[in-house]
């Protein structure tokens, strides 16, 4: 590995810079997603950064499902980030669909359209679970042979599933 590798590595682990991203949730994910940047959790102190822009994050930080309308602009703030890129999951319904599962307007989870790099479950997740995911995804990145068998196991975007292959919804 060359050297400047090694030092661009340990740049993106001891500085990411995260974008925070709203897609369709309730809000209460991403008050814990700001909670966790303040000073009572100060998740600053492993170097993260809040950005405004996508051209200068590591890191999306994604809340809430995947709804119709949101699924474009999802895509092209996954586009326009730099590679390489890491996608946070935060909370049940950016995990899976959550309560909004199935509903007319929901596509699915986050990795339905993207790829996700860590899953933070919750309703809403805490700040401690976010700290937490945050430090296995840079953990991650610093191995990044866990990196490559995450990518492999990641499941097809919703438009590339042969037909009759849906996930199963379970009743209750």
């Amino acid at each position: 590995m060359a050297l400047l590798d090694r030092i661009v590595r340990w740049a993106r682990i001891k500085s990411p810079w995260i974008l925070h991203f709203n897609s369709g949730a309730c809000n209460a994910c991403d008050i814990e997603v700001i909670a966790a940047l303040t000073p009572r959790f100060d998740l600053e102190r492993f170097g993260v950064l809040l950005k405004g822009t996508p051209r200068h994050a590591d890191v999306l930080v994604c809340t809430g499902p995947v709804t119709r309308q949101i699924k474009d602009r999802l895509v092209r703030i996954y586009e326009q980030m730099p590679e390489p890129k890491f996608v946070l999951a935060v909370g049940t319904c950016a995990c899976s669909g959550g309560v909004f599962r199935g509903c007319y307007n929901v596509m699915d989870g986050i990795d339905s359209i993207i790829p996700v790099s860590a899953y933070i479950p919750g309703c809403p997740a805490s700040p401690q679970a976010i700290i937490d995911g945050v430090v296995k995804l840079l953990a991650g990145i610093d191995h990044p042979e866990t990196q490559a068998a995450a990518e492999e196991s990641k499941p097809a975007p919703v438009e590339d599933r042969p037909a009759g292959k849906e996930a199963v919804e379970v009743t209750r």
